[in-house]
């Protein structure tokens, strides 16, 4: 008896302690969060995006963005009221200027993160949203001005947003959606949308990036067939209406330019330059071994299943991916010597 006693105690005192809505542990935990940098920032994003949108945020939708009990947030937003960061009104919740300027400098931590996650880093792209959603807090502003800096002040994120300015300033990204952009005009790809991530993926899967140019070869109510200097891209109108476009700016291009993949074993070229798309981790690389203007590079021999290619550069034997040849332009300059003695 007394031990059946004992266990009905315990069981009331773990209850006490630990049930989900009222327990002691579970309040606790609230208030911590509410207390945390981490709610408040990701509340002034959701008032912030919510204001960029047209409309104002409310106790439940930012309930729902942030996964609380209309409870919880209405607790982080009296918190934040007595801190100067919003107003409310009859038509909902606006940012004070102060939490604006807040609000902006959060928006600023999560793309340079990302810039530096998707160019600096092996990060799959799939994953780099959510870490640096994760990260966007952990950082002081000086930190994070030492975080630009060493990217060399990076204009816009991986998917072609506009990195803020210390000061607070982001431009507009100027395009149309490319559901609707004209047929067979080519096309600059300016931003690719990340939400939701398995629209995102299959974007990701396809190569298709900022930087990029393609052309709509073809429309229809059931897909939307894509060229690009590489390759064909078929994609469902909900998957493109994810991908913002202008028209491409032609540049003077040199006659014969092409992608270093096109080489097959025993060519030799002339790199010319590395896509401009190429950035961070990947550029450094090939500049460390010696991939610049006027570097001739041989195509050696593809591995069994056809990729990836060795080749041969200023004396050095390197392997690259078909997806990483592909970033550097050459002009072809014919084949080895020994097989054109033969041929003559």
């Amino acid at each position: 008896m007394f031990e059946n006693g004992l266990l009905v105690v315990l069981g009331v005192v773990l209850a006490f302690v630990l049930a989900p809505q009222w327990g002691l542990l579970p309040r606790w935990r609230q208030q911590r969060w509410l207390r945390s940098r981490e709610a408040i920032e990701d509340a002034l994003l959701h008032l912030h995006q919510r204001e960029h949108e047209g409309r104002l945020a409310s106790v439940e939708s930012l309930a729902g963005a942030l996964g609380v009990s209309p409870r919880m947030a209405l607790a982080l937003l009296q918190r934040m009221e007595g801190q100067g960061l919003l107003r409310v009104s009859a038509g909902g919740l606006s940012l004070t200027p102060e939490g604006h300027r807040l609000a902006i400098q959060v928006v600023r931590a999560h793309r340079l993160f990302e810039r530096y996650l998707a160019y600096e880093t092996s990060v799959p792209a799939q994953e780099v949203h959510e870490l640096a959603h994760r990260l966007e807090h952990t950082l002081t502003r000086e930190q994070l001005e030492q975080l630009d800096a060493y990217m060399g002040h990076p204009l816009a994120d991986p998917h072609g947003d506009p990195i803020p300015s210390a000061s607070g300033e982001m431009p507009e990204v100027e395009g149309q959606s490319l559901v609707e952009f004209p047929l067979a005009t080519p096309a600059q790809i300016v931003h690719v949308e990340d939400e939701p991530p398995h629209v995102y993926a299959q974007i990701v899967a396809e190569g298709l990036r900022p930087g990029m140019v393609v052309t709509v070869i073809e429309r229809s109510p059931t897909r939307i067939v894509l060229e690009s200097d590489t390759d064909e891209h078929v994609l469902a109108p909900v998957v493109a209406a994810n991908i913002t476009v202008r028209e491409a700016v032609r540049k003077e291009t040199v006659p014969g330019a092409e992608r270093l993949g096109a080489l097959e074993p025993g060519e030799r070229a002339t790199v010319l330059h590395i896509d401009d798309a190429c950035q961070g981790l990947t550029r450094r690389r090939f500049l460390d071994l010696g991939i610049t203007p006027g570097a001739e590079v041989e195509a050696v021999m593809r591995s069994p299943f056809g990729d990836p290619v060795a080749y041969r550069v200023r004396d050095s034997l390197i392997a690259l991916r078909r997806e990483q040849a592909d970033w550097i332009w050459v002009q072809r300059n014919g084949r080895k010597a020994e097989e054109e003695v033969q041929s003559a």
